[in-house]
């Protein structure tokens, strides 16, 4: 299993993570199989956020002769009232559901505590203006939590979150049909989408998102990566034809700042359909080709950075360049870091001879080398 820093972090996460929603109502015995072959295959990211007793006990004890190999994502405001989850800001309630999480899980300590589900933006600012924030400060400043985090749907909350010096990681919904949604989108909504001729590219919100967190070293970790299962689905998915995990898995793992994709597992197959990316070969990594060839999609012209253009003449790593120039020009003046990678490539769009040779294998009709030359100038 690879594994990549978790933006300034300084964790080393495992790119397929473990989202354990799906253990909720298994077996004592069902979820410790499931965690078994998650370390099997070296996965080392873990998401709690459910409020539940039982499952919390349950992953606690799956976990209590290996918890030290494993990162905890545990989350700060979702709360277990009269049988049910209710997220809630009240800290009479979130300090001990909190508490309850820890010793639930067998630790006296998570390395991410995720400030839980937030999708407004006056409600994000209150937070961490209020009493709920110096909460979450609190617990990092003891050790309680290692960093702060945030879990959001909302691409405006994320990129506030990223730009207040204080969240360092951030749970966001990473697929091809949710970065295709508008920005106030809501997540009710965006299960019950469906494209029309207004809809083209990437909501230019989620990109200048995914720009902005590689900026600020903020990193993110993925949920929602099926879509809810949906893309999982000819008939469920909005483009009208099927992706594999593998090539979901792909897409999320080639955005900008992310770290790990946080995949639901609810038996020990889907932990083995997921990690199945790690040897899967460049054509079963494939999203871009069953994407342009969908009956619905929006996405010609735009580059997913899929790497079908490859192999360049001149050596180029084109969807590097790209990524790069899709960064850069989302900033006011090209950041250093970014140069840097830009340069470290070796070979760049200056190398360019516009041969032109790769845009016939883009599925999306890019026009590479007029992108090289837009670089080459950016990056000069």
């Amino acid at each position: 299993m690879r594994r990549r820093m978790l933006g300034a972090t300084g964790l080393e996460v495992s790119e397929i993570g473990f989202g354990a929603e799906w253990m909720d109502k298994k077996t004592p015995e069902e979820v410790r199989s499931v965690v078994a072959r998650c370390e099997e295959a070296g996965v080392n990211l873990l998401d709690c956020w459910m409020p539940g007793p039982e499952v919390r006990s349950n992953l606690g004890a799956a976990l209590a002769s290996t918890r030290e190999r494993w990162i905890i994502q545990g989350h700060i405001g979702s709360t277990w009232q009269n049988g049910q989850y209710v997220r809630t800001r009240d800290l009479d309630q979130a300090r001990p559901a909190f508490e309850d999480l820890l010793a639930r899980l067998g630790t006296d300590h998570v390395e991410l505590g995720m400030i839980h589900y937030v999708d407004d933006v006056d409600e994000f600012d209150a937070i961490m203006a209020g009493e709920f924030g110096a909460y979450v400060r609190a617990l990092r400043d003891t050790g309680t939590i290692g960093h702060v985090g945030l879990s959001t749907h909302s691409p405006e909350v994320a990129k506030r979150a990223a730009l207040c010096g204080e969240i360092e990681a951030i749970m966001f919904s990473v697929n091809p049909a949710f970065d295709l949604l508008p920005a106030t989108t809501s997540l009710k909504t965006a299960f019950e989408f469906a494209y029309d001729d207004e809809l083209k590219g990437m909501d230019p919100a989620r990109a200048e998102l995914y720009a902005l967190c590689e900026r600020e070293g903020v990193g993110l970790t993925v949920m929602k990566g099926y879509a809810g299962g949906r893309l999982l689905s000819a008939d469920a998915s909005p483009f009208g034809v099927r992706l594999t995990p593998v090539q979901c898995v792909h897409y999320a793992l080639t955005r900008p700042a992310v770290a790990s994709i946080l995949a639901g597992f609810s038996e020990p197959a889907h932990v083995d359909n997921a990690v199945a990316y790690e040897t899967a070969s460049p054509e079963e990594l494939d999203y871009a080709s069953v994407l342009a060839a969908a009956p619905k999609h929006a996405y010609f012209g735009q580059c997913t950075y899929c790497g079908h253009c490859a192999p360049c003449s001149s050596g180029i790593d084109i969807a590097a360049v790209n990524k790069f120039y899709d960064l850069a020009v989302m900033a006011d003046v090209v950041p250093a870091s970014l140069r840097a990678h830009y340069e470290a490539l070796g070979t760049t769009a200056a190398d360019c001879t516009a041969c032109a040779i790769c845009e016939p294998r883009c599925p999306f009709g890019v026009p590479v080398s007029e992108r090289m030359a837009k670089a080459a100038a950016l990056f000069a």
